[in-house]
């Protein structure tokens, strides 16, 4: 069968967030772009995943002419709580470093970016199936797959992104020969749930316990979401919800008498912890953003704005390609990317590993873990470092 060929100058495979929003910002340069997506609008905007921006991710919804859904709807934290030995103590990014985070989830970021891309005409097909990427080391990278109504397409382009997550089909068309995979997969989990129940807390409690961690997280004034620390093979089906409350309240237990507020709990999953990085994020007129390219574990809240911080990074260059032909930006893109993932991987190995206990820890790893929490609590340097890297660098 015959495809159809479609042309445009950047085919991006990936309708998440990084896709949409790399698609808004060239859409405002008048840089054409085609936006290729294998499921449906309705799935994404209601699959619920937890959501902290820094406040550069917020400034680039914001100032692109997104909308301002996020400073309307979102809730800004001044800081975080890190909870051990019983007792929390408060990180005030604010005091700090005079910055801020704010919770929005990720499926509202969706939501306003294919909102914009509707308002503004963009090109994005949904419910796309077969999809494959070649040709990415020539003048013309495509993109084959079929539609919905079973048209089968070609997109032929200048340039090819890779925006489609942690099972990107355009990452793996990569050839081995040319790509690195670093890797590293965490032995625990997090047990998630989230309930139908008022804040426990203003902001996110971080706590490390002998019992495990836990994450006392908000999705909005009614329906919280909350972590525990658990095996990765644990099923998550067979926990009764009293269990669940439990298992939570230990973690959190201390002789100030903090309670979790409960409610029913409506979803309850298991999340592996792993590490992901793709040496490098290019291959040819190919470029990946995102999940596509590095995947981090969610301690330090770092997954959606890592994929922003590479569209800005991409979009730059791109422009400055189509404006001036310049390749300059366009070459750097992969290490200028990868500076910034190498930097975010270091902070959420370093959260991840000081707020869990492995199952096997002796005593004296737990009491360095403890030792640890207390350097970095106790000096103002240390609360520095950790404000600054969980609200965000400066983009250079």
């Amino acid at each position: 069968m015959n495809s159809r060929i479609d042309t445009t100058q950047v085919g991006i495979v990936g309708a998440g967030p990084a896709g949409l929003m790399l698609s808004h910002l060239l859409a405002r340069v008048g840089i054409d772009n085609i936006v290729v997506e294998k499921r449906d609008r309705e799935t994404i905007a209601h699959t619920h995943r937890a959501g902290i921006l820094e406040h550069g991710s917020v400034q680039l919804l914001t100032d692109s002419g997104v909308n301002g859904r996020v400073l309307t709807e979102g809730h800004r934290h001044d800081g975080i709580d890190l909870r051990f030995a019983g007792e929390s103590h408060r990180i005030d990014f604010s005091n700090l470093i005079g910055e801020s985070v704010w919770l929005y989830p990720q499926n509202e970021v969706f939501v306003d970016l294919a909102n914009a891309r509707e308002r503004d005409g963009g090109d994005v097909r949904y419910s796309i199936t077969d999809t494959e990427v070649f040709d990415q080391t020539t003048d013309t990278p495509k993109i084959r797959f079929t539609e919905v109504d079973g048209t089968a397409v070609e997109i032929y382009c200048k340039i090819l992104v890779g925006a489609d997550g942690s099972q990107s089909v355009a990452r793996w068309s990569i050839p081995d020969t040319v790509r690195t995979d670093h890797f590293i997969e965490y032995p625990f989990a997090w047990f998630g749930i989230l309930t139908e129940a008022p804040p426990s807390a203003p902001e996110l409690i971080y706590a490390n316990s002998d019992h495990g961690f836990a994450l006392i997280s908000q999705r909005s004034d009614t329906v919280q979401r909350m972590y525990f620390q658990c095996d990765p093979d644990t099923d998550a089906s067979v926990w009764t919800e009293e269990q669940i409350w439990e298992e939570l309240q230990k973690r959190v237990d201390g002789p100030d008498g903090f309670q979790l507020k409960r409610g029913r709990i409506f979803e309850q999953m298991v999340l592996p912890f792993r590490s992901y990085v793709c040496e490098p994020m290019r291959y040819g007129n190919l470029f990946l953003v995102g999940d596509a390219g590095h995947t981090v574990p969610p301690t330090g809240a770092k997954g959606l704005n890592l994929a922003l911080a590479d569209v800005r990074v991409l979009f730059e260059a791109l422009e400055i390609f189509f404006t001036t032909k310049s390749c300059e930006l366009l070459d750097k893109y992969s290490d200028t990317a990868l500076q910034r993932v190498w930097r975010a991987q270091n902070f959420s190995y370093w959260m991840t590993n000081m707020l869990h206990s492995r199952a096997d820890a002796n005593p004296f790893e737990r009491k360095r873990a403890l030792g640890e929490l207390t350097s970095v609590t106790s000096s103002r340097y240390g609360q520095q470092y950790l404000a600054e890297s969980y609200t965000g660098w400066p983009h250079r």
